[in-house]
């Protein structure tokens, strides 16, 4: 098998894939062409593990936090990190990944905290080196089992509210000693441009603390002794501007010189969220650049600490969606071709059960054949999956080649917010995950069957 790089500049596969992973490509066969990953026809994936399927390229995961990395050396002084967002995905592999690259994982809730440790403890690695991992729970209402589990298995603990810092301190009192790191979550109110239901830290927010509460907050943890360390914000998911948070990081230094005028106190660490976007559909590329993102961020950091004579503290960033999304391909297998008066419907095996995205946020995709990918467009199509929801559409009007049923579909930029959004919707189990690094594939998340989907019913002692 030879791999080519098609030259027609209308061609799909040329304008597309730059949205699929970094070791995608067009890979000719005796009788067709078909889209690889890291060497790996999808169709003999798709074959192998069925579908819906979800594959991850590790290359495209070590290249994206590569470049986050260098960007930070490059351009903050001072200490620096990466904590990999859990809510985007987590799985005891993506969990054994992380730790491997030295990242921290952001959690919420014991289960995402249970995933990680069973990840860290399968990783490999020394957890007493000069960089251990850390687990940094966040979560606006944490129940008091979540509080609990994570007083015992965290590195870090984001306090969202005063009620829970209360819980906390009687916690504290009652039974803990060995109290992990806090930082606070604060409510900066500034807005960025995305969806509504994506943004965190306007005024009106669900999360964090105002000022005048955070204030509260560190008066709080310093007369009880609890080990206040750092301070974290969080606008919001998917927006391209980085002013937004400039303005919300010069409002956190103002806090900062307040707090060590009041109590002495400075943070040793600031994390100003993630949330920087990726480019979903061929209409957003170029993909938006990681370098200025953090550049930006960083410089603006510096100056506002040298101007408020202010130490520099760790910059503790989150990638979130930026590092993991272009890592995932859904492969679908296409069931039914309809024709209606105005439109043209592709139906595949998968969709709002396994992503929801589409239907919350009118999040836009698009798609390739895994076979031929390069034959010409015929018209505009809609993809569509088997859900009795009429919202269950993935793609819109997205132009693609004339298919047959049979074949498969491949959706880039498939990484983040899939599948730990997905649910069993009409009784759908989830999809298999497959893992792809230099040349092999493992199987990390197997298909769920019925007897997953019965393990929790309980039949009731009589029939009525």
């Amino acid at each position: 098998m030879t791999e080519q790089s098609p030259n027609a500049p209308a061609s799909l596969f040329t304008r597309r894939v730059p949205l699929f992973p970094i070791s995608t490509r067009l890979s000719e066969r005796a009788s067709d062409t078909v889209l690889s990953i890291d060497g790996l026809p999808l169709d003999d994936l798709a074959a192998r593990f069925g579908t819906p399927l979800y594959v991850y390229d590790q290359a495209t995961l070590d290249s994206t936090e590569e470049i986050y990395r260098k960007a930070l050396a490059q351009y903050y002084p001072g200490e620096s990190g990466l904590t990999y967002a859990g809510k985007a995905f987590l799985c005891t592999a993506l969990a054994q990944w992380a730790r491997r690259r030295d990242l921290w994982l952001d959690c919420t809730g014991v289960g995402e905290i249970s995933i990680a440790l069973a990840g860290i403890d399968r990783s490999g690695t020394d957890l007493t080196a000069s960089s251990p991992a850390a687990i940094v729970v966040h979560g606006v209402n944490k129940s008091k089992p979540d509080l609990e589990f994570a007083l015992q298995n965290a590195s870090i603990l984001v306090v969202d509210n005063l009620t829970e810092l209360e819980r906390l301190v009687e916690l504290y009192r009652e039974a803990y000693v060995d109290m992990p790191k806090l930082w606070l979550r604060l409510r900066p109110g500034v807005l960025v441009d995305t969806h509504a239901h994506i943004q965190t830290g306007q005024s009106e927010s669900k999360f964090g603390f105002n000022f005048n509460e955070a204030a509260q907050a560190v008066d709080s943890c310093l007369r009880a002794g609890l080990p206040l360390t750092g301070l974290h914000f969080h606008l919001g998911s998917q927006f391209h501007e980085v002013k937004p948070l400039v303005r919300s990081l010069e409002k956190v230094l103002d806090f900062c010189v307040a707090m060590r005028n009041t109590h002495n106190w400075l943070p040793q660490v600031i994390s100003p969220g993630g949330g920087w976007g990726v480019a979903y559909h061929e209409s957003d590329l170029p993909q938006p650049p990681i370098q200025a993102y953090v550049q930006r961020l960083a410089e603006s950091l510096v100056t506002g600490c040298n101007q408020r004579d202010i130490p520099l503290p760790r910059l503790q960033l989150e990638p979130g969606r930026s590092l993991v999304a272009r890592a995932g391909v859904a492969i679908y297998h296409l069931g039914t071709i309809k024709q209606t008066s105005q439109r043209r419907w592709f139906l595949v095996d998968g969709g709002l059960a396994d992503n929801p995205r589409p239907a919350l946020y009118n999040a836009r995709y698009s798609a390739l054949p895994v076979t031929q990918p390069e034959r010409p467009v015929s018209q505009p199509i809609w993809l569509a999956g088997p859900y009795c929801e009429s919202g269950d559409i993935l793609i819109e009007a997205l132009p693609m080649p004339d298919m047959h049923p049979g074949e498969l579909v491949a959706v880039p930029v498939s990484g983040a917010y899939h599948l730990s959004m997905s649910s069993n919707y009409n009784g759908a189990p989830r999809p298999a995950v497959v893992w792809l690094a230099r040349g092999q594939a493992h199987l990390v998340l197997r298909r769920e069957n019925s007897s997953d989907l019965l393990r929790r019913d309980l039949p009731l002692p009589v029939i009525f």
